[in-house]
């Protein structure tokens, strides 16, 4: 995935699937100097992760 892609799902008002290693997530905040994403588990809001852009697939 990309930057632009990730601003767009973070503003878009419908329920985006986003995967991380398989596991569903939810996408908190995006970071593009960084080139990476704070997210969380669907269901788990407090075991929030920073992984970069690149491992997110949209499904």
């Amino acid at each position: 995935m990309d930057a632009k892609r990730v601003k767009q799902i973070l503003s878009s008002p419908d329920d985006i699937t986003v995967h991380y290693n398989g596991a569903s997530v939810w996408i908190d905040n995006c970071d593009e100097q960084g080139n990476t994403c704070t997210v969380h588990m669907r269901g788990k809001e407090n075991e929030k992760s920073t992984v970069s852009i690149n491992e997110l697939q949209e499904l």
